[in-house]
């Protein structure tokens, strides 16, 4: 069952509607399906015009839906044969930044990424994605191991922000969020990053200082949440949606002011509707961008990442 967010509320009657009328014909004894057709079709219509005119502020509540695909979930389906790899040989295992080896049809890569769990149990486990300076120094590990290795790099980027608790600060947040962006733009392999959830913060760009920064259609990236900024701005929190609105989160902004370089297609009502959809539509572009750098020498790529990031700061700035 999908979980309906609060502007699908119409939708859910509708859907509530349909499938009281398929359990009152559970015998075949009634003839309905012409009324169930007719519902159906108006429900799609009605889901499609919503996510039509979605605000950056849906738009952020869409790309935290509980039911979006995590990393697990792309892992499975993109990828065959990962091998997992822990530990940023220093402190500890982060279960919020996982990565391992992996192939990509015939190509052997280093994937990366953000898993924020589905159930209570897992959320906790892997601290709701918010990463800890271990997991970001497990990410320079394997990325330095990709760079040895000449393979390229996916990052999964979902993350409301790195953690931010008193013991990440003493064990160097802030150090290893630097040293981890540093090390996506030293690489001298091929490195492809994608938002397919929330892109919070250093958190997120200390995964995502890619040659490629792919975007769903329905996440959102920003330097912090909405409701963080409204907090600052107007002392509320209540004004996260006009907030979301102001800092341009959403991938059509984003990509309009060369913060992304592609934005992937989801499925009307999000990828959580329909994941196999959406990680196919991400599969295809993750190796279309591949294909596309996979000429260029180690030195190139590092250029090529040095001017997409200094050429967004002119922009920007």
């Amino acid at each position: 069952m999908v979980s309906f967010l609060d502007f699908e509320k119409q939708v859910a009657t509708l859907d509530e509607r349909i499938q009281e009328l398929r359990d009152s014909d559970s015998d075949g004894a009634l003839n309905i399906q012409a009324e169930i057709d007719k519902l159906e079709a108006k429900s799609a219509k009605m889901l499609s015009d919503i996510y039509r005119r979605l605000t950056p502020w849906q738009k952020t509540q869409v790309a935290r839906h509980p039911q979006r695909p995590h990393f697990k979930h792309y892992v499975a389906s993109l990828f065959t044969d990962f091998m997992p790899l822990a530990g940023d040989r220093a402190f500890a295992d982060d279960q919020a930044i996982m990565g391992g080896l992996a192939m990509l049809d015939d190509r052997k890569v280093m994937v990366i990424g953000h898993e924020k769990g589905d159930d209570t149990a897992s959320r906790i486990k892997h601290n709701f994605g918010m990463g800890k300076p271990e997991g970001y120094r497990k990410a320079i590990r394997l990325m330095e191991l990709a760079d040895r290795f000449g393979l390229p790099v996916v990052s999964l980027v979902d993350t409301s922000g790195a953690f931010p608790g008193i013991q990440a600060e003493e064990r160097g947040q802030a150090e290893a969020i630097a040293r981890s962006t540093q090390a996506c733009l030293a690489l001298g392999v091929p490195m492809i990053a994608a938002v397919v959830g929330e892109g919070g913060s250093g958190g997120a760009i200390a995964l995502a200082a890619a040659n490629r920064v792919l975007m769903f259609e329905h996440a959102v990236y920003s330097v912090i949440s909405p409701e963080g900024c409204a907090s600052i701005l107007w002392r509320t929190a209540e004004k996260a949606a006009d907030a979301a609105t102001a800092m341009q989160v959403t991938a059509a902004d984003l990509a309009r002011l060369g913060v992304i370089d592609r934005i992937v297609p989801e499925p009307i009502g999000g990828a959580h509707r329909i994941p196999s959809v959406a990680i196919a539509a991400l599969k295809k572009a993750i190796v279309e961008e591949l294909d596309d750098l996979a000429a260029l020498t180690p030195e190139a790529l590092r250029t090529d990442r040095e001017a997409k990031f200094l050429a967004m700061g002119q922009a920007i700035g």
